[in-house]
């Protein structure tokens, strides 16, 4: 009889496998293919758009401040507000906004929202309107990356890649149920087969071995990719998930706690007294909290809540770039330190965030190696879709054809 029942689950596991993929399935393709194009983003950006990278500076030359580049790019660009901006040795890649036209109480007709300038002289070295394809080349890597986050479809398509990430983080782990032994003794001897791939086999057979053995070598990286899409893409789960199995503080909800009073467009501080400002803070933090903290990688100015936004890098950063860094939010009037955000320690559930956000986008302390094993992952991703539908198919086939025979 308990024979009979885990037989019958595993029927009822295997049917909802077999449906809840085929669902999956080409939102997969295409989030692995876009997501392994992606892991190396800056390196084909660089190859496809080399006019957005300044050439080699001369060995004596020195970066500007982030303070003075935000100002060279509002001084040559009048019409625009400078948001989040990152610089790397041969970049400075702007976010940006239209000013409102005191004429008209209208933003300015801009035309575009990321600007490129010269970290060394500040030099613009060109804009676009992010993930306009319409631009052409420009836009290539910022469409994959729209057609990975929503399928380019904005709101709409982030809700369904929501529902598909869920529905995968659920697969990930009743996939692993169907590859253990129908008899559990002897389980280890039994289960080690699921890991292999047989050679030679027939076509079937190779495919079924890819799916299932891929899929359980791969097993944690799916996870992790499935679980942070939730993150992304349908937020209130996955804060509900997370605040109720750790301390956890929403970023989200602290900001529009922040929200409500009009913008304030025109801070008290400028640039370089908010940055200096936050330099000068967060080395105080730094020396209180026992930590080293290094140069700053990226700042801006958030107008709904009237903060000066600064990221640094530290010895507790998990990323080489901003998303595992020491963050600060210093207000533009006072010069008050108004949140900090620390990749670690803090809150688990943030700490956890914080690592999910890294392993996501491929960037933990700069490692290559990840970032191909990233890449690889976006393939097995389509591998597993592909053999996934053919082994559907092969076995609709086959019972099609034993019902014609009867």
């Amino acid at each position: 009889m308990p024979a009979a029942i885990f037989m019958m689950k595993r029927q009822y596991i295997v049917a909802i496998h077999r449906w809840v993929g085929l669902f999956m399935a080409v939102f997969l393709i295409i989030e692995g293919l876009t997501g392994s194009l992606l892991a190396f983003n800056q390196e084909l950006e660089a190859l496809i758009n080399p006019e957005f990278f300044a050439t080699a500076p001369a060995a004596d030359a020195h970066q500007l401040d982030l303070a003075s580049i935000a100002e060279r790019a509002e001084q040559q660009e009048p019409q625009i507000r400078v948001g989040y901006f990152s610089v790397t040795h041969n970049q400075a890649l702007l976010r940006v906004s239209p000013r409102q036209n005191p004429e008209t109480g209208k933003p300015y007709a801009v035309g575009f929202d990321q600007m490129f300038l010269d970290p060394y002289s500040g030099k613009e070295l060109g804009h676009r309107r992010w993930g306009d394809i319409a631009e052409g080349r420009a836009n290539v890597m910022p469409f994959l990356y729209k057609l990975h986050m929503n399928l380019a479809l904005n709101e709409t398509g982030g809700w369904i890649l929501g529902v598909v990430d869920l529905a995968w983080t659920l697969d990930c782990f009743y996939a692993i149920y169907l590859t253990f032994p129908k008899t559990f003794r002897p389980f280890f001897s039994r289960w080690r087969l699921a890991w292999q791939i047989k050679w030679p086999a027939s076509v079937l057979r190779l495919n079924f071995d890819l799916h299932r053995a891929s899929g359980l070598w791969f097993t944690p990286l799916l996870l992790v990719f499935a679980w942070s899409s939730v993150m992304f893409n349908m937020s209130s789960v996955y804060e509900w998930v997370t605040s109720h199995l750790f301390a956890y503080e929403s970023e989200m909800e602290y900001m529009t706690g922040m929200m409500g009073k009009p913008a304030i467009e025109k801070p008290l501080l400028n640039w370089h007294e908010g940055l200096d400002k936050s330099r000068q803070l967060i080395n105080e933090i730094a020396d209180n909290q026992h930590f080293t903290v290094g140069e700053a990688m990226g700042a801006g100015y958030i107008p709904e809540i009237g903060v000066y936004t600064t990221t640094f890098k530290s010895d507790k950063n998990i990323s080489a770039g901003g998303w595992g860094g020491v963050g600060l939010w210093v207000d533009g009037t006072s010069g008050e330190n108004k949140h900090l955000f620390m990749p670690e320690g803090q809150k688990t559930g943030n700490t956890i965030t914080m690592w999910l956000r890294a392993l996501h986008f491929a960037d933990i302390h700069g490692w290559l190696w990840y970032r191909i094993l990233v890449c690889l992952t976006g393939i097995v991703i389509v591998l597993l879709s592909v053999t996934g539908i053919y082994i559907w198919y092969k076995k609709r086939v086959a019972r099609l054809s034993t019902k014609r025979i009867f």
